[in-house]
């Protein structure tokens, strides 16, 4: 039986790895290229029905018409969101369009590790050491099981998260509009007065756009931390930065961030940052800022690459016996 054959693009090194070592076992033909799709180079498409595309480059509309036209059916993207592509146009020109669920430990173990840096002055701690000043912080840190966690999103990231904050002894509250695990749910409102640390794993999509927004920071508990590593635009980030800068909050954690895009995964050290946002946040010694890496561990990655090849299979095996 003839190979399948995948498109692959915004595809890196060790990605390419993975989708090479797995192609044999699965009986595809990867046609692999490090460049994000385009108009430009969808011929790279041509004869495959199925692409696997990143998420680091938003995919405009004319570029998924241009798919659509050179017979793409399918897109697997190797993210657990959505938000760099427009679904329903997609599927108006003919294209369905798939995410891959892998591992929610990796996320779930970096949010944990952030929540821990920010309670315990990680940032200052070290940045104090490097400096060799090895005096005690002048502040000290907190302790989890002395805390309420709010955590705001419970799919399988949050749902792993409060897993791991049990061990922890803390009090976890929970928001979600469709509770679907065991867990002490309250409105999100009441979530933001309660909760010492506010972590936000929910999808970004037109309801959630600017769910913490300069209206519920304000609500928050004087020193609470907030921790993102789902989306940056979840946060109204220009209200947050106020009230942090104004002393309001204890402080933020972020891994992603409003307007990363060309900033995140690029080298910019001999180039001038043009995000006002994040250089108000770099300046801020209670923000630790990370490169929108939570998801980016060996097992995840495998996962992802796995994923994106089965759904593809999944796809067209649906279309020849449906």
């Amino acid at each position: 039986m003839a190979k399948m054959g995948i498109t692959v693009y915004s595809c890196e090194q060790d990605e390419e790895v993975l989708f090479r070592e797995m192609a044999p076992r699965f009986g595809i033909v990867p046609t692999i290229t490090d460049a994000a799709v385009s108009a430009a180079n969808v011929e790279l498409a041509s004869g495959n029905r199925c692409v696997s595309v990143g998420h680091k480059t938003h995919i405009p509309n004319p570029t998924l018409l241009a798919l659509s036209q050179a017979g793409v059916r399918y897109i697997s993207t190797r993210s657990i969101g959505y938000n760099h592509l427009d679904v329903d146009y997609a599927e108006s020109v003919g294209i369905a369009v798939g995410n891959v669920a892998y591992s929610p430990d990796s996320v779930a173990d970096y949010t944990l590790m952030l929540m821990l840096m920010m309670v315990r002055n990680a940032k200052s701690i070290i940045s104090r050491a490097d400096a060799h000043d090895f005096r005690l912080n002048e502040t000290r840190g907190k302790e989890l099981r002395d805390m309420t966690v709010g955590v705001v999103g419970t799919g399988r990231i949050g749902a792993a998260v409060m897993d791991r904050l049990r061990g922890f002894g803390c009090q976890v509250l929970a928001y979600d509009n469709r509770p679907a695990v065991a867990a002490d749910y309250v409105s999100l409102d009441e979530l933001l007065k309660q909760s010492d640390i506010v972590t936000l794993h929910t999808p970004l999509n037109t309801d959630t756009h600017h769910l913490l927004n300069g209206e519920r920071i304000k609500q928050m508990k004087h020193d609470a931390f907030v921790i993102n590593t789902g989306r940056g635009a979840l946060i109204d980030t220009e209200a947050l930065i106020a009230e942090l800068e104004n002393g309001t909050l204890g402080g933020a954690a972020l891994d992603v961030l409003e307007g990363e895009e060309g900033i995140f995964y690029a080298d910019c050290r001999n180039k001038t940052i043009e995000s006002g946002l994040l250089l108000r946040l770099h300046k801020l010694p209670n923000v630790l800022i990370s490169p929108h890496t939570a998801y980016y561990t060996e097992h995840a990655l495998s996962d992802t690459v796995e994923q994106s090849i089965t759904n593809c299979l999944k796809f067209e095996g649906s279309k020849q016996h449906g």
